[in-house]
């Protein structure tokens, strides 16, 4: 699997440097944002954990995302990204959190469009909410893509904020 190596020794080190941790929350991704930042050397210094969540029943319970506004969304939006990084954070007590929701594969649910929402809080307060829309990737290389979307969200709001 091709993670964007450099880009997660970059964020182990911003991280480490400023002496923070970081927690995910996914769903689109599948796991696969948690296994990229494990997968830097000695990610226990700054990955406290993660959450993959699928459903609206495990998006509420495990990171208190509103059900009446993710059901009627298919638990896809900026809001409800923005919730699970907030549920992220506090479930593993991080200075950070990134969280992924979307659509890997076209769907009817989706407009038969690949796309997802990627939130980024730091210490409670939103800092980064962004769609993400690909065209060509389905399936794997589009998880991957939002993957290293993320980290380089997380990349550029770093230094911008007081973390």
């Amino acid at each position: 699997m091709d993670f964007p190596k450099e880009k997660i020794e970059a964020l182990k080190s911003k991280l480490k440097g400023s002496d923070q941790t970081i927690a995910v929350a996914e769903s689109a991704t599948g796991g696969l944002l948690q296994a990229a930042i494990a997968s830097a050397e000695s990610a226990g210094d700054i990955f406290q954990g993660g959450i993959t969540a699928y459903n609206l029943g495990q998006k509420a319970r495990h990171l208190s995302v509103e059900p009446i506004h993710a059901s009627s969304c298919d638990c896809v939006s900026a809001s409800v990204a923005r919730q699970m990084a907030v549920g992220a954070r506090e479930m593993f007590s991080s200075d950070w959190a990134i969280a992924v929701t979307g659509y890997a594969t076209p769907v009817p649910e989706s407009g038969n469009k690949v796309f997802a929402y990627i939130s980024i809080c730091c210490k409670g307060d939103e800092v980064y909410n962004q769609k993400i829309k690909v065209d060509e990737a389905v399936g794997l290389p589009a998880q991957l893509l939002f993957v290293e979307k993320a980290i380089d969200g997380f990349l550029q709001v770093f230094d911008s904020t007081s973390g």
